[in-house]
């Protein structure tokens, strides 16, 4: 079955294999086995069960959490001709019990409905007509009062299953999951014996970047204005916040639209809508927006505030580059915003316990501000995956790019007028103080008769209050909770006071200006364009940026060269093949030969793509033939690591590979041993469990000879 999983995924989707992780993934299910996938998000979740419902007898029925959700999901399934349908509380009854009625005639393979709809004696009345092969949960996460978007009416599924007459497949998908996440999945959701798979969280196509103390605004303008075309999301912590950076944006001439839960249910449709449809191009939202949103181009993801915790950082940050083209992931810390993620945990969390938890999850998230090291690191090794990247080169941290500047004297006025006021006001006074301000405060204070009185006469007090929110976020001051919290030196500052050691500000470099140019890529997103708003559907339903990419670098000019293009199925080709070839052949006839070379990339592509998809058949085969990895490596201008993935991942595929020469004969034993006292889901706590000297290289083999994972 698992080849007729491919055929479907070209023919439907137009990919000539499955990502990693997919696979297996799919396997399981078309097994009859409950599983439990935790994948990130843009790693392609969902077509870990769309996949598996075009093979299965009967229906799929999807719980999603948002009734956007699911109708995007609806509508790209529609696109590419698989036949699916939703029912939330859009519908009246009528068209409810008409779609069940159509799905009961076979006519609709998939059934996406909101969880709050199993709670209506009345739906599962209507669902008794079909015949439900599997139930495939999606933000499986939601499940759980641990994770970090709790829905109670996710606990009504379990109740559900148990009066199904027939039990189906259970599945169930997440983007990130701790541990006690992942426990709660599987016993609250009443997976039998289910097969876990985490198929890794890292994103290699998202770079990230922490901005600490800079003036928010400034980067904003520095950051968008380079390139004002780019899709972007902007995430802020409260509802005014996000009005007061909409309003900033648009009174810029930026394209920018805001949605937050204050807002009527008509208005955040609008602009929902707008942003899928490319009709803006930059969202400034709560987190009340995005879950599930597969709008494909977003190219950057902007925290305005701290998030609340790792779970819900990465999967905002993730909703960049879903396409797997380069996209960025920023975020702007100020030490308030610890304050205010603090004080929205007050007001929203009851319970003792999960404000401890809460408080806990908030501090890894400051942590990873903080952390000098790999940015991608930490937060994989957040999520339980050790030994997988040292220095990913593609982090702020990996690859700084701002530029050091001295401030040492402007910290030392700063730090003695904070002394001399006593350490009791906060950094807007502060501010007036050394910028020599005659306002009416200051001077009933007494201010104007400091030392420190207009020593920084020559800096505004914005500049100067950028300094300060630098130096509370390097930690030389800090401020006081409270609802106007007040700045207080800290430790860090005395040797800093006492001309023992000096104090550098990173700058961030000015963004080049992207110029634009009449490019065939640009030719086809226009046309993509006029098919969205001919067609009322989102343009990345049409194609996916990099579908477009590809055009533009191999220019296909017939139907077989067309379906060779990556997202690129036959029900697509039917659909715009035409008219997109019109354009392409137009471009060719206007800029001749550089457009012919394009089209002669075909051939070498199509053999890279075979070369690179059995690239670690090749090294197994070398192997059996008695190579050693020395020799495969030089001969393959391959490092050693590599050779050893390519062996285990052929010994996965049934290929002849002995991994013996990969487990230290002596350790074999004891990592049996120590993975069946806690477990193969997880590297990290069979490696901590071993000896040092026992690498993850082994443990990884010793799970694949065994068939453990």
């Amino acid at each position: 079955m698992l080849e007729q999983a491919r055929q479907l995924l070209n023919r439907y989707y137009g990919y000539s294999d499955f990502r990693g992780g997919q696979e297996k993934v799919i396997e399981t299910i078309l097994q009859g086995k409950d599983t439990c996938a935790v994948m990130p998000t843009g790693a392609g979740k969902s077509i870990c069960y769309q996949i598996p419902a075009l093979l299965l007898s009967g229906v799929t029925l999807v719980i999603s959490p948002l009734i956007s959700l699911m109708k995007d999901q609806v509508d790209g399934l529609v696109n590419i001709g698989i036949p699916a349908t939703f029912i939330n509380s859009s519908l009246g009854i009528r068209e409810t019990r008409e779609r069940i009625r159509r799905a009961a005639a076979g006519e609709f393979k998939l059934i996406y409905a909101a969880p709050e709809r199993l709670e209506s004696d009345h739906f599962w009345s209507l669902l008794a007509a079909i015949s439900i092969s599997m139930i495939a949960v999606d933000e499986a996460h939601c499940v759980s009062q641990w994770g970090h978007d709790f829905r109670p009416s996710y606990r009504s599924i379990a109740p559900m299953i148990a009066q199904l007459p027939n039990r189906p497949i259970i599945s169930a998908f997440t983007a990130t999951a701790t541990d006690e996440v992942k426990g709660d999945i599987v016993n609250l959701l009443t997976l039998k014996d289910p097969k876990i798979f985490v198929t890794g969280f890292n994103r290699p196509n998202l770079s990230f970047t922490v901005v600490r103390g800079e003036n928010k605004r400034d980067f904003l303008l520095n950051y968008i204005g380079a390139d004002p075309e780019r899709v972007g999301i902007i995430y802020a912590a409260t509802r005014k916040e996000v009005e007061n950076i909409c309003e900033f944006l648009q009174g810029k001439g930026y394209n920018a639209g805001k949605y937050h839960a204050g807002l009527t249910d008509q208005e955040r449709k609008d602009t929902q809508d707008a942003f899928l449809f490319d009709n803006i191009n930059i969202i400034v939202a709560t987190n009340a927006f995005g879950m599930g949103i597969d709008k494909s181009n977003v190219r950057y993801v902007i925290h305005y505030n701290l998030p609340k915790n790792m779970e819900a950082y990465y999967q905002e940050a993730g909703r960049a580059g879903r396409d797997g083209e380069a996209s960025e992931c920023i975020l702007l810390f100020g030490a308030q915003d610890v304050l205010i993620q603090k004080y929205l945990i007050e007001q929203t969390i009851r319970s003792p316990e999960r404000q401890t938890q809460q408080y806990k999850m908030l501090q890894s998230m400051v942590d990873y501000c903080h952390t000098p090291r790999c940015l991608r690191r930490y937060i994989l090794e957040y999520f339980g995956e050790e030994g997988t990247v040292e220095y990913c080169g593609n982090c702020s941290n990996c690859n700084d790019e701002t530029e050091l500047v001295d401030i040492t004297i402007e910290a030392q006025k700063i730090f003695s007028c904070i002394y001399r006021m006593q350490q009791r006001w906060g950094s807007s006074m502060v501010a007036q103080v050394l910028r020599g301000s005659s306002t009416k405060k200051v001077f009933d204070m007494g201010f104007n008769r400091l030392s420190t009185y207009g020593i920084m006469a020559e800096y505004t007090i914005k500049a100067i209050r950028d300094m300060i929110n630098m130096l509370i976020a390097d930690e030389y001051l800090a401020l006081s909770e409270g609802k106007y919290p007040i700045i207080q030196l800290q430790e860090k500052a005395i040797p800093v006071l006492r001309g023992d050691e000096q104090v550098f500000q990173r700058m961030q470099k000015k963004k080049t200006k992207v110029i634009r140019e009449d490019t065939l890529f640009e030719r086809l997103r226009t046309l993509r364009k006029e098919i969205s708003t001919r067609e009322n559907i989102p343009p990345y339903h049409v194609f996916a940026d990099g579908t477009l990419r590809e055009m533009d670098e191999y220019c296909p000019v017939d139907g077989e060269s067309f379906l060779a293009m990556k997202g690129v199925g036959e029900a697509k080709l039917q659909r715009y093949g035409t008219e997109f070839l019109a354009v392409i052949q137009d471009y060719i006839v206007e800029y001749g030969n550089s457009a012919r070379k394009k089209e002669l990339n075909l051939v070498a592509k199509t053999a890279k793509q075979e070369t690179k998809k059995r690239s670690h058949v090749i090294t197994s085969e070398m192997f059996i033939a008695g190579k050693t990895l020395q020799e495969i490596a030089a001969e393959r201008e391959l490092t050693i690591t590599t050779i050893q993935d390519h062996l285990i991942k052929g010994k996965k595929e049934g290929l002849n590979v002995n991994l013996d020469h990969l487990i230290p004969e002596e350790y074999e034993y004891l990592i049996l041993k120590v993975v069946q006292e806690v477990g193969s889901e997880r590297l990290k706590p069979i490696k901590e469990a071993l000896p040092d000297e026992v690498e993850y290289m082994a443990i990884k083999a010793v799970l694949c000879k065994y068939d453990l994972k």
